[in-house]
């Protein structure tokens, strides 16, 4: 049995273009995975393998590594930062035990660090922070850990100092043994030597050594006492304490180096080792139910445990559909029937491999702690809970965000239509925020995601991986309807046909509910008018109505409902006609209530130089933009606005051309608001044209 507390499952996440593909690619080396390293802007990185990853330069599906640094064993995922593919960011945290926040030593926080790292505080992950890119124009590492303290309201615990900056930054000086590593110019990772602080960097490493013995005591009462009494605690001491903070999420260890220039990434290694948690030292997954609410029960990490494993991403390859496991707690062998919990189906575990991202090596047994693929599972998808057949369980669940975007697609030949159904069908198990609709008028499919890059790339893979070419339709946005009034009403649902009719009378109000509450009934029925026992049947029938709008057929947000009286016959009455009844009350009421159409806001974060700031601005405002705020950085301007997503198209191409190529941005949904009346009106009419093309 492998020692757990050797093992560290990390995850390395951040912004688009901070470095985190380059920092996982320099781990690989320095731990002797690889001998030569791919660099990104040559599309030869080993964890982005796929083609559209390597020409566009980002990362697009989280990939798997496995390593070792001084007896320790590394599971690493390296996750994309691109807003995307945040499903991919936040289904790998899932599963981590700790990470790595990479940041741009002259980007800073940008928005995409500030959402993965919202995702890590939702997960519970204990992070270290690694300022990289020092050796850029503009690199200011003590602006960064102020980002970090202002903008993510977290606690930086300041490791390394860098010596130097831009083109002169050659090292790093450990805040805690107060020792400088300065590299020569080879670029070689390994070529580094250990000197004393320089001269005039000596007042400001005494000065962060403080601050961080002053940190690190707070963890230990006994060690903070001694330390008031003028007792310098040991480095051990100090390093336990910052170990305990570290897993509290009390404060977050930074580092700062340059992954490109291979300098500082060693004491990140070390700190991995160091201070991150092993799998059994994090709080071990809650166990569910059927309805997804916790039992009381966990799943200790042990391998003495009944088996019990999440598969958090399946992946298709050219063998066979890979399903990425975390196993949390007992041994899974080869040959050995596990069951799914969520289908209630057992299956065989025929090969088991350990990832080196597209390479694999296989596996005979699995245990606790470690992070593998299975080859060929047939109907398990993500969030799916593998177990031990005797010892059933379920462990919580994922949650993924709904998409706002979507288009039409058509194979260009007659007989594609086999093979991009086939092809769908597996993106559709890889990718839990993409979707698949077929609109059953017109028999279109419709590909449904979370933003126009997204939905580019998965046509992309069609082409390229499936083979399938495809007319694309213009992107259509997923607008919603609520209502803006109160109504109370009545309905009576009569039919009477010889032998038993129906019968059911319902009086009820229907007002607007909080924003995002989505649909919500109540009933204060009294004194028996309607039994008991319906109520169900008429939650179902306004429920299922709510799929649908009056005004253009788009789905309905934020509706309550109160039943406060009706009326029932004893022998007609029924479930089905209380049912039908509320479905007809719903098609009846909602008219008066204000309909009213609302679309999707993105939130919009642009990144400009400072000349071009007035045409951004003012290009945003022409979007129906609201701005919310500016700031001024070292490169350029950030300004950052809620848009309505309709408004968004093409807008790359447009931030282009006004800021000659060096304009950036990125944009996630936000909330939902109210349509301009003339912008729904061109919608409603939209809608009613292409349903009458169908028919």
């Amino acid at each position: 049995m492998s020692d757990l507390s050797r093992y560290r499952n990390i995850g390395i996440f951040a912004h688009v273009d901070a470095g985190k593909t380059t920092t996982t690619e320099r781990i690989l080396k320095l731990t002797g995975k690889i001998h030569k390293t791919g660099e990104v802007h040559d599309g030869e990185s080993t964890t982005d393998f796929m083609e559209q990853e390597a020409e566009r330069g980002i990362t697009i599906q989280s990939a798997a590594v496995s390593c070792f640094w001084n007896d320790h064993r590394f599971n690493v995922i390296d996750t994309p930062g691109h807003v995307d593919f945040t499903v991919e960011v936040y289904r790998s945290l899932k599963v981590l035990d700790g990470g790595i926040g990479v940041f741009c030593g002259s980007g800073g926080v940008e928005p995409q660090s500030e959402t993965n790292w919202r995702y890590a505080n939702e997960s519970e992950v204990s992070r270290i922070i690694f300022v990289n890119k020092l050796d850029r124009m503009g690199a200011d590492f003590y602006r960064v850990v102020d980002q970090v303290k202002n903008v993510l309201a977290a606690n930086p615990l300041v490791m390394t100092l860098p010596i130097g900056i831009e083109d002169d930054f050659v090292g790093v000086v450990d805040v805690l043994t107060k020792q400088a590593y300065v590299w020569d110019d080879t670029g070689l990772p390994e070529n580094y030597k250990i000197e004393e602080v320089p001269a005039d960097m000596v007042d400001k490493v005494n000065e962060y050594h403080e601050m961080l013995v002053e940190s690190a005591v707070e963890q230990d009462d006994d060690l903070m006492m001694a330390y008031m009494d003028g007792e310098e605690p040991s480095i051990e001491d100090l390093k336990r304490c910052i170990r305990k903070g570290t897993r509290t999420m009390a404060f977050f260890p930074t580092y700062c180096g340059s992954a490109f220039k291979n300098k500082g990434v060693q004491n990140v290694l070390d700190a991995v080792v160091d201070y991150l948690p092993a799998p059994t030292e994090v709080d071990p997954q809650p166990l569910t139910d059927e309805e997804g609410n916790e039992t009381g029960e966990v799943a200790t990490v042990s391998a003495e445990e009944p088996l019990r494993a999440l598969a958090f991403k399946i992946m298709d390859d050219r063998f066979g559909a890979l399903t990425f496991v975390r196993i949390y707690s007992g041994v899974l062998n080869k040959g050995d029937t596990i069951l799914n919990s969520y289908t209630g189906k057992t299956e065989r575990v025929g090969r088991m491999v350990e990832m080196q991202a597209d390479e694999r090596n296989e596996l005979s047994s699995a245990q606790a702690g470690d992070i593998i693929a299975i080859v060929g599972m047939k109907n398990v998808q993500t969030g799916h809970t593998l177990c031990d057949p005797k010892n059933p369980c379920t462990l919580e669940a994922m949650v993924f965000p709904e998409p706002v975007i979507s288009i039409a697609v058509a194979p260009k030949d007659k007989g594609g239509s086999e093979k991009m159904g086939i092809a769908i069908g597996k993106m559709v198990a890889e990718d839990p925020s993409f979707r698949v609709e077929t609109d059953e008028d017109s028999g279109e499919t419709i590909l449904k995601g979370m933003g126009e890059l997204h939905l580019d790339i998965k046509v992309d893979i069609l082409k390229r991986t499936y083979g399938v070419d495809l007319i694309v339709g213009e992107p259509q946005v997923a607008y919603r309807e609520t209502i803006t009034q109160e109504v109370e009403d009545s309905y009576t649902h009569k039919k009477q046909s010889g032998g038993s009719g129906q019968f059911g009378k319902i009086d009820y109000r229907i007002k607007p509910g909080e924003p995002n509450s989505g649909f919500k009934f109540s009933s204060t029925v009294v004194g028996g008018n309607v039994p008991k026992e319906f109520f169900p049947a008429i939650e179902k029938g306004f429920s299922g109505m709510m799929e649908s709008g009056v005004l253009a057929g788009f789905p309905v947000l934020d509706v309550e409902i109160e039943l406060f009286d009706g009326g029932f016959h004893a022998v007609d009455s029924s479930a089905v006609a209380f049912e039908i009844a509320a479905k007809g009350a719903f098609r009846q009421s909602i008219p008066k209530a204000g309909p009213q159409l609302i679309e999707p806001i993105m939130k919009v974060d642009v990144f400009t130089p400072e000349d071009h700031v007035g045409d951004v601005i003012g290009d945003l405002n022409r979007r129906r933009g609201m701005i919310k705020d500016q700031e001024a950085g070292v490169t350029g301007v950030r300004v950052k606005a809620d848009v309505p997503l309709s408004e968004m198209f093409g807008y790359i191409g447009s931030l282009r051309t006004m800021t000659s190529g060096r304009g950036q941005f990125s944009m996630e949904f936000s909330h939902y608001n109210p349509c301009p009346q003339n912008v729904a009106e061109k919608v409603i009419e939209e809608v009613k044209e292409r349903n009458a093309a169908k028919k």
